[in-house]
Order: structure tokens, then C-alpha cells, then sequence
């Protein structure tokens, strides 16, 4: 593999540090290339502005048109293009996180507001329907991803009888709204709870869970999302209704439900 490690903690010695220096040994003991992007090691900007796009602030900034601009006339901020030359060259991304309130820390969400630029990483059209080439067909198709996510609750309130939700849900809005969006293949995550109680024996574990769902990457079968041109989406992109029984929510977007997140 070629792999993107995106990584989104603030402290090198936290746990989630630790299991990347465990990830990053695993990957090249197996032969595998990575690079590595460090978002508070680089003291990353996640702050979306006109400066980006070389764009004059004095004009109103209406991000996609100029995002798409600057990007089809190499007119893109230099460390925007350095994370898309990155993403271009990998064929993995691994996107490493603490679950902060239900979702990524800013800095991680601020690197894909201002990476996924239209014409890098959507916007593409269907000759042939009109219609916009996503949800399994964009310009990343090709790709694959895995969400590594530690917390501090434990595995079985993440789960669907879980007072946190289903974990899948809570990365719903990046697995599917995001990633697949742009045709991202998207394997199921990998959660290490009860990360504020973490022993040496539970971190053992939890090394050996992750150099296990890295070795065997290539050939897991990804979250069965639906296609939206495939025909389950009506020419408004509605789920058609039989499908979305008896299964609403995210939940009606896969094809099968996926199963829940061991922990």
C-alpha cells in the first residue's frame, strides 16, 4: 500500500501517539510506504479565507467557485497543494482521531474543508445523465480509507443499544458524507475505547487489534454504502421508499446494515 496517515492529536505521548508510532512500525515492517501528516506537528491552518485561493478579499468569497478556480489555475495556497500532491500519491488514507463531541477535532475537519477543493476531490458530471458523479463515483474513486478513533467511553455505549449512538452513525457525516462522497472506498473503523483508562494490558490489545487491521487492509471488504447512480436514488437523488424500509436513518444508505463496531 501507499498509504496517507492523517493524524489529529495534540500530544505525541497520548495513546492515540502511541498507536500511531505502532501503525507507522507496522506498515514498514510489511513493506508497505507511508507518509505521515501530522496536523498539530504542523501546526496546521484549518481556517478556510480568501487567502487560500489567492483571491482578492476586497470581492464577496463564495468558496466553491473560487476554490475551483484557484485549483484549475494552480493558484492554490502551497500547503493546500502539498496535502493534495500527498492524497494523489496514496492509495490508502488512514485517518487517525480522538472522538471529540461526537466528531473530529477542528484541526482534522479544518484540513478537509480546505484539501477537498471542488475539482480535486468532487465535481465531476455524467455526460451522459447530467448527473454528478458521487457517492461511490467521484474523483478518488479508486482509493481506500479506515477511520482509527480512540474514546474515553466504553465499547458498548458506542454501539446501537449504546447511550452515545452507533459508532458508524457518528461517522456517518465523515464515512459517507465525505469520504464515499468523493468515491472513497471506506472499510469499517477501528475503535480503541476507555482510552482514559488505558492499561498496559489494554494497550496491548489494542496494538495488536490495530497491526491486525492494518495487515489485513487490502482485502477488507468496505462499509456497504449505496451508489447514487446506480438506481436506488430517484432523479432527485431520493432513496427510492422501498428501500429505505425497515431501515431509516443513515442506516437506509447501505445496502446491508453494517455490523456494529467491536471495541
Amino acid at each position: 500500500m501507499k498509504v496517507l496517515w492523517l493524524f489529529a492529536h495534540p500530544d505525541q505521548r497520548s495513546l492515540s501517539g502511541a498507536l500511531k508510532t505502532e501503525g507507522l512500525r507496522t506498515l514498514d515492517a510489511h513493506g508497505h510506504q507511508y507518509r505521515v501528516s501530522d496536523l498539530y506537528a504542523m501546526k496546521w491552518n484549518p481556517v478556510v479565507d480568501a487567502a487560500d485561493y489567492d483571491h482578492d478579499p476586497a470581492d464577496r468569497l463564495l468558496v466553491g467557485e473560487a476554490s475551483q478556480r484557484a485549483y484549475a489555475h494552480g493558484h492554490l495556497s502551497p500547503d493546500i497543494d502539498v496535502e493534495q500532491q500527498k492524497l494523489t500519491w496514496a492509495d490508502t488514507l488512514i485517518i487517525q482521531f480522538p472522538l471529540w463531541w461526537y466528531g473530529m477535532p477542528a484541526i482534522l475537519k479544518g484540513w478537509f474543508d480546505r484539501v477537498f477543493v471542488k475539482g480535486f476531490a468532487f465535481g465531476l458530471t455524467d455526460p451522459a445523465t447530467g448527473r454528478p458523479r458521487r457517492y461511490g463515483d467521484g474523483r478518488l474513486t479508486g482509493k481506500r480509507a479506515m477511520v482509527i478513533t480512540t474514546a474515553g467511553a466504553r465499547a458498548a455505549t458506542l454501539g446501537p443499544r449504546g447511550v452515545n449512538g452507533d459508532l458508524n452513525d457518528l461517522l456517518f457525516p465523515l464515512q459517507h458524507g465525505t469520504l464515499w462522497y468523493t468515491g472513497i472506498s471506506v472499510v469499517p473503523p477501528l475503535l480503541i475505547p476507555g482510552a482514559d483508562r488505558t492499561t498496559p494490558t489494554a494497550y496491548a490489545t489494542a496494538a495488536t487489534r490495530l497491526r491486525e487491521r492494518l495487515n489485513t487492509l487490502p482485502t477488507t471488504a468496505p462499509l456497504p454504502f449505496r451508489h447514487q447512480n446506480t438506481g436506488d436514488y430517484d432523479d432527485n437523488l431520493l432513496l427510492h421508499p422501498h428501500l429505505a424500509v425497515p431501515h431509516p436513518g443513515p442506516a437506509a444508505h447501505y445496502t446491508t446494515p453494517p455490523p456494529p463496531t467491536p471495541g
